[in-house]
């Protein structure tokens, strides 16, 4: 309870909301240079270098080539005390923008053997706009600043390209939380669409899900498809799986504890309408909320496709996670009770309790290593419905960039009632 009273009051932090509203236009000008200069995960590469210019002037201590392009800077506060990291991601899109602003993306690169369009368009240009005016802000305060702070820049958040590592999960297996100074919490955000601007959501436990790809091969035996009785038909094999794999979620999980999914989003067999082949492949995605409930999912999933396969005497190969995988984005209960009431205090009523998301973020490979929060900051201009507004990774994409302020108000508060807390 004392480290919650002591969030809470932080007689000595500045005025966020004036701090803010001081570095708007600059934070504002990030944002727009990023936007306009996409490129895609792994390929940050002038990305890299302007945030590392930024962070050099703001004279933080800047390593590159985390990650293969990820930037990380520390910012050592004049008076001593613990390590607090804040995270923002730098990847852009393969998706070609259909929006009327001076500063939209032009950029074309080529994406598994396409050429395409790159555009910010899930918000990640507003998260390092945002971080960079926390480091603005901070810096300026760092004699007064009771610890130190961890600034991590981490490409690749939309997962790396095929035949590459990178990510959160990359970043953390080369040190970027093992290294001095090791941080002892870390925070994020994201910018949404389904919000209005300005409005803040937390949760404690699971916010985003788990994301586990999943590929079902059915084995069958070819025959004429006049002649079904002389083969096994993989067609309907697969068919009987898909619909089985609904009744996890639907009948055997516990749904008052939290959601699963089960999706099939590829069905592959076959050459010709009179064949019946001798394979089918399916792929799909997992998604869970707790990670208990992740592993039985998994269990679930290989028990059923086999076993439905075997009593057409077809047979089936599971494989789970063979490329993609992230973890629950959980927020720590503790710290969770710890920061809410600096939240409060700074946000008032336009902070309100998330329903969890099933989208995931590989953030949460950050918070399997310490205690972490993970929050929602929106986005939809005031008095614009929810309905019709485009959505995080349509090309259509666009931001109030009032509510960046409102992320450098987010991050800002907690790393520093973080840090002022015995």
């Amino acid at each position: 309870m004392l480290l919650v009273a002591a969030c809470g009051v932080a007689h000595a932090a500045p005025d966020w909301p004036a701090a803010a509203a001081g570095i708007e236009a600059r934070v504002i000008e990030h944002r727009r240079y990023l936007h306009e200069h996409p490129e895609l995960s792994n390929r940050e590469f002038e990305t890299a270098k302007y945030l590392e210019r930024q962070l050099r002037a703001l004279g933080l201590e800047v390593r590159t080539g985390i990650a293969h392009t990820g930037v990380v800077a520390v910012l050592e506060g004049g008076k001593p005390g613990k390590t607090v990291a804040l995270r923002a991601d730098m990847d852009g899109l393969p998706v070609t923008e259909e929006t009327d602003v001076p500063f939209r993306s032009k950029v074309r690169t080529r994406y598994d053997g396409r050429d395409v369009g790159v555009m910010h368009a899930c918000g990640h240009d507003g998260h390092m706009a945002i971080l960079l005016g926390v480091a603005e802000l901070l810096a300026a305060k760092r004699t007064e600043l009771p610890g130190s702070v961890k600034f991590i820049f981490q490409p690749a958040e939309e997962s790396p390209p095929v035949g590459e590592e990178g990510g959160a999960e990359l970043m953390v297996e080369q040190g970027v939380l093992g290294d001095a100074p090791r941080p002892d919490a870390i925070f994020g955000l994201h910018l949404l669409s389904t919000f209005e601007t300005g409005h803040v959501g937390w949760r404690s436990g699971g916010i985003m899900a788990s994301a586990d790809d999943l590929r079902i091969v059915v084995h069958g035996k070819q025959t004429h498809g006049a002649a079904p009785w002389l083969g096994i038909d993989p067609v309907v094999v697969a068919s009987q799986i898909v619909l089985g794999l609904q009744t996890i979620a639907s009948r055997q999980m516990q749904s008052t504890e939290a959601p699963v999914i089960v999706t099939i989003g590829k069905i592959d067999g076959g050459v010709r309408d009179n064949i019946i082949p001798d394979r089918v492949e399916m792929k799909g995605t997992l998604r869970a909320l707790n990670e208990a409930m992740r592993a039985d999912l998994h269990a679930r999933v290989r028990r059923t496709a086999q076993k439905i396969a075997e009593s057409a005497g077809a047979s089936a190969e599971v494989f789970i996670s063979e490329r993609h995988a992230y973890p629950v984005t959980y927020n720590d209960p503790a710290l969770m009770r710890a920061m809410l009431p600096s939240l409060q205090a700074e946000f008032g009523d336009a902070l309100f309790e998330a329903q969890p998301i099933l989208g995931a973020e590989d953030f949460s490979f950050f918070q399997r290593e310490i205690p972490g929060l993970y929050l929602f900051v929106g986005i939809r201009p005031p008095n614009v419905p929810a309905e019709g507004f485009p959505a995080n990774h349509s090309p259509k994409f666009f931001m109030d960039e009032a509510a960046l302020g409102a992320g450098v108000r987010v991050l800002s508060r907690l790393a520093w009632d973080y840090l002022e807390a015995p």
